[in-house]
């Protein structure tokens, strides 16, 4: 059987939240698996909007804009609608932020 993705997933089990609109407050979620154009969730407390910003955990904050694709019961697959970011699903499995980057490292020099 063929996979007719158009990018690579990673499994991650990382917690999240959704934001989904001016003055309402983030919801926790569970993002199952990740690719470069989107996600899949999963939340029992409550209804995810058809659009939402979802911000994943980690040092720094990522956030994307998403747009539901589809849904079975508590998971719903959402496919990212801001820029593209090559390799975004690779770092956010290593639990790595946009910033971060593939081995960007800070270099300071002291005194």
């Amino acid at each position: 059987m063929n996979d007719r993705r158009r990018a690579a997933r990673h499994r991650i089990d990382r917690h999240a939240k959704i934001h989904c609109g001016a003055g309402s407050l983030p919801r926790d979620c569970l993002v199952t698996d990740i690719s470069d154009t989107g996600v899949r969730l999963h939340s029992e407390t409550f209804a995810v909007p058809d659009s939402f910003v979802l911000m994943l955990s980690g040092a720094a904050t990522d956030r994307r804009e998403c747009r539901v694709v589809w849904r079975l019961g508590y998971e719903v697959g959402a496919e990212f609608t801001d820029v593209f970011q090559a390799g975004f699903a690779s770092r956010a499995a290593a639990g790595q932020s946009a910033q971060q980057g593939f081995g960007r490292q800070n270099s300071r020099r002291t005194a």
